[in-house]
């Protein structure tokens, strides 16, 4: 079965982008330690300061599903939640062709 690629956008509210990027910060490492994670980068849009955008390379849609439901996950959307302008969106991507 191919590598899972998954791009997810998270965006905040203007004057909440630090709040925002602290929790997202959080899940880093653990998300990087999970079982099936191949890649994890937290990156911000250099267009929109308020846009935060995961980079992700999962081995199996089971490994995402799981990471989905880590306490971790779980952690930083809670903290975030106030400081979003809209629910995350996470894109699983399929080549094209």
């Amino acid at each position: 079965m191919p590598d899972i690629d998954v791009v997810a956008l998270i965006t905040a509210k203007p004057g909440s982008e630090d709040a925002v990027r602290e929790a997202l910060s959080e899940l880093v490492e653990p998300t990087r330690a999970e079982e099936g994670c191949i890649d994890y980068y937290l990156t911000v849009s250099a267009a929109d300061p308020t846009v935060f955008v995961t980079v992700e390379r999962w081995r199996s849609q089971e490994d995402l599903d799981a990471h989905m439901r880590t306490p971790h996950i779980a952690a930083a959307f809670a903290a975030a939640g106030e400081h979003l302008a809209a629910p995350p969106a996470i894109h699983p991507l399929q080549p094209v062709g």
